[in-house]
This record gives C-alpha cells, sequence and structure tokens, in this order.
C-alpha cells in the first residue's frame, strides 16, 4: 500500500484539519493510496481513484433531481458534465456503484416514496411526476425496486401514521 509522501502534504487551516483518513482504490477494489480526509467529503460514499470527481458528481445528481419529472438521456446527463456518454457512465458506475440510468430510477422511486404519503393525488398523477409515462410501468418498476406496490405502500405509510397519531393521542 503506498502513502502520500510528506513532501506533497499541504498545510490546511485548522477549521479543514482531516477527520480520518481516506483510502483510495482501483477500478478493482485494491487499495491504491491513503490519503488524509476532510470534513466536506461524505463518508458513505468510497473514493475511488479514476472515478467521477466529486463536484461533477454533485452538478449532475444535482440536475437528476432537479429535472425527475421529464425523460433524462444518457447524452443530456454527461453533457451537464462536458464528458462522452460513454466515458461518463463507466466513471458514474465506478464512482456510485450503479449505472446512470438505474440511479435515475431509484431517484424516481424515492421522490414517488415521498409523493405517495400525500393524501389525493392519485397513483397516476405521482407516476407522471416522476417521469414515468404509464401509471403500469411505473407500478410494475415500483414493485421490483421496493418488493411492493405503489398502492401497498401508501395503505402501509397511511397504516403507520395511523397508529402513530393514536399513540400520540393517548393519555
Amino acid at each position: 500500500m503506498a502513502r502520500l509522501s510528506e513532501k506533497n502534504t499541504v498545510r490546511l487551516p485548522a477549521h479543514e484539519e482531516p477527520v480520518a483518513p481516506v483510502t483510495i482504490l482501483d477500478g478493482q477494489g485494491r487499495v491504491m493510496a491513503e490519503e488524509p480526509g476532510y470534513p466536506d467529503r461524505d463518508p458513505r460514499i468510497p473514493r475511488v481513484a479514476g472515478g467521477l470527481p466529486g463536484s461533477k458528481l454533485r452538478r449532475v445528481t444535482a440536475h437528476i433531481d432537479s429535472n425527475l419529472h421529464r425523460e433524462l438521456r444518457l447524452t443530456e446527463l454527461s453533457a451537464v458534465v462536458h464528458m462522452s456518454p460513454y466515458h461518463f457512465a463507466r466513471l458514474f458506475k465506478q464512482t456510485t456503484g450503479v449505472s446512470p440510468h438505474q440511479f435515475v430510477v431509484r431517484r424516481r422511486i424515492d421522490k414517488a416514496i415521498a409523493l405517495l404519503a400525500t393524501p389525493g393525488l392519485s397513483i397516476r398523477a405521482i407516476a407522471s411526476a416522476v417521469g414515468f409515462k404509464a401509471p403500469g410501468y411505473f407500478a410494475t418498476t415500483f414493485r421490483r425496486t421496493t418488493g411492493v406496490t405503489p398502492s401497498a405502500k401508501r395503505t402501509t405509510n397511511a397504516g403507520h401514521e395511523l397508529t402513530q397519531q393514536q399513540t400520540v393521542s393517548k393519555p
């Protein structure tokens, strides 16, 4: 395992001092180097040598989150970070562990779960709001991703909220 040399170390202001070492991996998961960790890095996302830089990952995820209601193509996502579609897809998967398409689908389902808690919104309206053209395809994708249908999830959430309200209102 290689360590960064002392002469390449930059002294940081006190508020940016490293908090924990970060291990940098190559594409096959082998340790390439260790470097100090910094407070602004999300420790849940492993740093991968040669992966998509954090600033580009944040830019593309922000674009995805703000455009879930419409079709998102690989060419559009790669253009956001000024990369070729092939190179972007490869680095995105290397960094996140999932393809851009799988990432977009998961974000759509996460938003749909939040919208299911809104009373008065139909499954059709929720499907449309998160970028699915057909409610049937939305229901199939939702069930494949979460293990339950949107209607069952809504019922489960409503029952859970009702149980919480009853518990809170008891003396």
